[in-house]
């Protein structure tokens, strides 16, 4: 089926189901342009609080349409394809969390969103990062536990005196980048600025102009002085960037920063999960109770 036809019979049913979809940055583009709301992490949370809709189809991967679930219970939360994950989030189980909580018993738990219903459930607040730096420090406890990025809980132990327990968890996508990429991108590109996310590693991010989320690379893209930036973050926004200031130069900091789950969202299976009302993604209500004061915590911070 052509795209314009599959493009039109999502419109149609979106309009029947009284649908909406959310899609995050990195998904493919056609996909972004079928969306009602394109973001992060945290701008996808809040877009599904808000949302009027009876049905939120996440163009993600499977723990964002858990959060959607967690906090709008009343809402169908469809996942177009159900093996989407998270290799980060699965690097931390309830098992292994609560071993830790024993070994650091005066420790509150600070997870990353990029975590399961069941990791937000043994939390006591989540974070995402564009606030995480924000969410660690207002906490009153001393000592962090925080799940399970050990890379963004490294940029936030600069920013605070609090004692972090790192976890050792990473995002393949930004693991992957190293500071070799920097070295020889700045060589062929003196003059730009390297915009970097804050899941790359130690050693990649002192080579930043600016640690910023992937909206706040976005935002200050659009408003810098500069004119050519090398960004360090999943591929896929180098061509959003270039799509939305096209008088500005945007260089990958490398082709191997792709998110294969996020690229398995496509136009036909969310045209399949309009028609078949699939894949239902729905959060036991003894986790979501747990897993919403986790969420809520981190949305009062950040101004929801």
């Amino acid at each position: 089926m052509e795209n314009q036809l599959i493009i039109e019979g999502i419109e149609r049913l979106k309009a029947e189901r009284n649908a909406v979809i959310l899609s995050h940055f990195y998904t493919r583009r056609e996909v972004q342009e079928v969306a009602d709301f394109v973001g992060d992490s945290l701008s996808l949370c809040k877009a599904a609080v808000n949302s009027k809709a009876d049905v939120i189809v996440f163009a993600g991967v499977h723990f964002m349409a858990e959060s959607a679930s967690i906090i709008s219970p009343e809402k169908l939360v469809l996942l177009p394809v159900p093996d989407a994950g998270c290799p980060m989030a699965d690097m931390v189980t309830v098992e292994s969390l609560r071993n830790a909580k024993e070994k650091h018993p005066n420790a509150a738990v600070v997870c990353y969103i990029n975590s399961s219903a069941a990791i937000k459930a043994e939390s006591d607040i989540c974070c995402t990062s564009a606030n995480a730096i924000n969410v660690v420090n207002s906490i009153e406890d001393r000592e962090i536990i925080f799940v399970p990025d050990k890379n963004l809980g490294a940029f936030v132990s600069l920013h605070t005196d609090k004692k972090i327990h790192l976890w050792p968890g990473f995002c393949h996508v930004h693991d992957n980048i190293r500071d070799d990429n920097i070295k020889e991108l700045r060589k062929l590109h003196p003059d730009a600025k390297f915009l970097a996310h804050p899941e790359c590693r130690p050693q990649v991010l002192r080579f930043a102009d600016r640690i910023l989320s992937t909206s706040g690379i976005m935002k200050e893209a659009g408003s810098s002085d500069s004119t050519e930036f090398i960004i360090g973050t999943e591929r896929e926004i180098v061509r959003n960037l270039k799509a939305k200031y096209p008088d500005k130069e945007f260089y990958p900091v490398s082709e191997k920063a792709f998110c294969y789950n996020m690229k398995k969202i496509t136009l036909e299976s969310i045209l399949n999960s309009l028609q078949n009302m699939e894949y239902e993604v729905h959060v036991p209500e003894h986790v979501r109770v747990k897993a919403r004061k986790a969420l809520d915590r981190m949305l009062e911070i950040s101004g929801n």
